[in-house]
């Protein structure tokens, strides 16, 4: 059984190997949700590259990483984030959606910190979330 985060990285060019470094992390080294010995729950992958497929007549003038994580610690992801030695930090974001999720959650560092900037309510588990959006069926 597998448990899914989808997780993207926008950060200013200068930090592709700050987003490199924190993919060969994922793959290599991050811990899984539960406690065991096992490591790595995926990577990231340059989305905004030349063989981009994004949808317009232009190429992204950002650059942008994502990937499917599987049984990440996504606790153990945000430390790891937030304690990269970024070259521009006020240009990086951390996307989150995890699995059963309805929505990115995006993290950002604002005066040394990282901080959940949006959305902060509703949560998924408010009904008030669901009225009248479609996203739950009756």
């Amino acid at each position: 059984m597998s448990w899914v985060a989808n997780v993207m990285v926008s950060a200013d060019a200068s930090d592709w190997q700050n987003v490199e470094a924190l993919s060969d992390w994922l793959r290599d080294q991050a811990p899984l949700r539960q406690q065991t010995d096992a490591l790595g729950v995926g990577s990231l992958r340059l989305i905004t590259g030349s063989d981009n497929a994004w949808g317009g007549g232009k190429n992204p003038e950002c650059e942008v990483w994502a990937g499917a994580l599987n049984h990440a610690d996504l606790d153990a992801l945000r430390r790891r984030f937030a304690a990269t030695p970024w070259q521009r930090p006020n240009a990086v974001q951390l996307l989150i959606m995890d699995q059963e999720g309805a929505f990115f959650r995006l993290w950002m560092i604002r005066h040394g910190e990282l901080r959940q900037y949006a959305p902060l309510q509703p949560s998924e588990a408010d009904d008030a979330f669901y009225e009248d959006d479609g996203l739950r069926g009756a």
